[in-house]
């Protein structure tokens, strides 16, 4: 079956090349019975690549079950999925069968499958491989023969490499990756889709459709669409019920059309993860600027008339232990010969020479690091050093999870 038919059959509209591709690789791998993973940004229809998938296959006659894994509790999708005995847990009256039972010869969808708790993913991960699983309850294994076609729009990469999901079980369902374009990159497909909508909606609502001026159809096609189709669909369901005109310009459209999204690039990593990073840096800065305040007190304090300073061994001592905190964080410290007449009332921070004070010594001047990486590591490193390897204290310390900091060391390959 030709793609175009496709596109009639399953009411799919546009003629990106991105769209044609993803809907070839469908059609081929529809026949057989090898795992697809269909990836794509929210609102992009992910969930059409499963209903052509199925109904092109020879399990067409079997059950379709779709699952959006993101909306089942933790507590009972293992439950829901694999079924349950007679009392396996509280409330279990009576055995049930799971959506895998259910749907034996047929074809399951898994929507939001990054969202599996990961004892779900081993189980599931045994159903690919073997064609068992057991029930909630039970250790009796029960065969099944059901083809998984699994969608999601988060970043797998990211999912595997943040411990939240499966190496292998990402692979396992990727056999056939197929990925669906967002909106902004089918720009000629964004009015058809629009006039459609709008026709829909004229029936529904029984008004005449909405049309748009040449200078909307332009704020349309170069409007970035996070929210993709889903967001186009509704946008056209409000215009068409609180307009009274039913022809839109670009400045109606406009007052529609949210505030565009910050296109800079962003911090790889969990969002949450990178707003604690971000507070660590803020406390390294604030801890740093309170240590070098306490610093020049002591200095200015020591002063004397003739513009030496004169420090006992706990004065000294106290401002080696200041540097060296500071050191580790940014640089090896320079110390500065003692100031003379003419800038001593500039440099409040001139320290004594070797022989005014023999606790200090000349340093060599090394390159300040500028590395982010570097002295979040050092940072790591002193919480686990104060709290004697005990992770959970680090990380409250730091203002982390400890995930994130178990994550961190071995990112960064410490020993604690």
């Amino acid at each position: 079956m030709e793609a175009q038919q496709i596109k009639q059959r399953f009411g799919i509209i546009g003629n990106a090349p991105l769209l044609n591709r993803a809907l070839e690789v469908a059609i081929q791998v529809a026949p057989t019975d090898i795992s697809v993973l269909v990836t794509g940004e929210s609102g992009t229809g992910k969930e059409i690549i499963p209903q052509v998938i199925h109904q092109l296959s020879s399990r067409k006659h079997g059950e379709y079950i779709a699952v959006n894994c993101g909306a089942i509790p933790e507590g009972t999708i293992d439950s829901e999925l694999f079924g349950h005995e007679k009392g396996a847990f509280t409330g279990a009256s009576g055995s049930r069968k799971g959506y895998f039972e259910v749907a034996d010869g047929g074809t399951i969808f898994l929507d939001e499958v990054a969202e599996l708790p990961m004892q779900t993913q081993v189980r599931l991960l045994r159903v690919l491989e073997t064609g068992e699983f057991i029930r909630v309850g039970s250790s009796k294994p029960i065969k099944t023969d059901v083809r998984v076609v699994a969608a999601t729009n988060e970043n797998m990469m990211q999912a595997i490499s943040s411990g939240k999901f499966r190496e292998d079980l990402f692979y396992r369902l990727s056999t056939v990756p197929i990925s669906l374009p967002p909106l902004r990159k089918r720009n000629d497909d964004i009015h058809l889709l629009f006039r459609k909508f709008s026709s829909d909606f004229g029936d529904k609502y029984r008004m005449p459709s909405i049309k748009l001026s040449s200078e909307a159809v332009t704020l349309l096609n170069t409007y970035t669409w996070p929210g993709n189709i889903r967001q186009l669909k509704n946008l056209v369901e409000q215009i068409s019920v609180i307009e009274t005109a039913r022809e839109i310009d670009a400045t109606m459209l406009n007052r529609y059309l949210p505030a565009e999204r910050d296109n800079s690039p962003a911090v790889i990593g969990d969002s949450k993860d990178s707003i604690n990073e971000r507070e660590l840096m803020y406390k390294f800065l604030f801890d740093m600027k309170k240590d070098l305040t306490d610093l020049k007190k002591l200095v200015v304090d020591s002063i004397s008339q003739d513009g030496t300073v004169n420090l006992n061994n706990d004065q000294a001592n106290l401002v080696n232990r200041f540097y060296n905190d500071v050191n580790t964080n940014v640089s090896k410290a320079h110390i500065l010969p003692a100031a003379s007449s003419e800038n001593k009332e500039n440099d409040a921070f001139a320290f004594p020479s070797k022989t005014a004070n023999e606790h200090y010594e000349a340093h060599e001047e090394i390159e300040e690091s500028l590395s982010l990486e570097d002295r979040e590591k050092d940072l790591i490193k002193k919480a686990l050093l104060k709290h004697k390897g005990k992770r959970k204290h680090a990380a409250s310390e730091l203002g982390i999870s400890e995930r994130t900091l178990y994550r961190k060391i071995k990112e960064y390959n410490l020993t604690d």
